[in-house]
């Protein structure tokens, strides 16, 4: 699961699988940027929201994601695709958190530079879509 951002929601996760067959993993959201319209936890929140998912062991903390602003200019993104892995870098580094899942089509090379093992490339492969 992606985009796992609050405790609230660690909680009803951990509740749901109590009792299922495999652990489920997951991916805490970060709103590095700190846009309102975006989910994900403030930076400074991360450590706890990790703390209440290592109490439960059937939560498995595969790695952190973010969305960062949209932008023409892919450069614009590297610093919050830094911000991530160098957060992820305090929290445990790759061996804790070995993904990370930053970067869409237009911004996808640089979140690799920035150590990105996922990216988001619909559009790419699709095309826009028609809203």
């Amino acid at each position: 699961l992606h985009g796992v951002d609050r405790a609230a929601l660690v909680e009803a996760m951990a509740r749901r699988v109590a009792t299922g067959a495999q652990p489920h993993q997951l991916l805490l959201q970060v709103n590095v940027a700190g846009e309102a319209q975006k989910g994900g936890c403030a930076p400074g929140e991360l450590g706890e929201l990790l703390r209440r998912c290592a109490a439960h062991p059937r939560l498995v903390v595969r790695g952190l994601m973010t969305m960062p602003p949209l932008t023409d200019d892919p450069e614009r993104s590297r610093p919050l695709f830094r911000a991530l892995r160098e957060l992820r870098d305090r929290h445990g580094g790759r061996e804790a958190l070995p993904e990370l899942s930053m970067g869409m089509s237009d911004d996808y090379a640089v979140a690799i530079a920035e150590g990105a093992t996922l990216v988001r490339i619909g559009t790419a492969i699709f095309g826009t879509r028609d809203n």
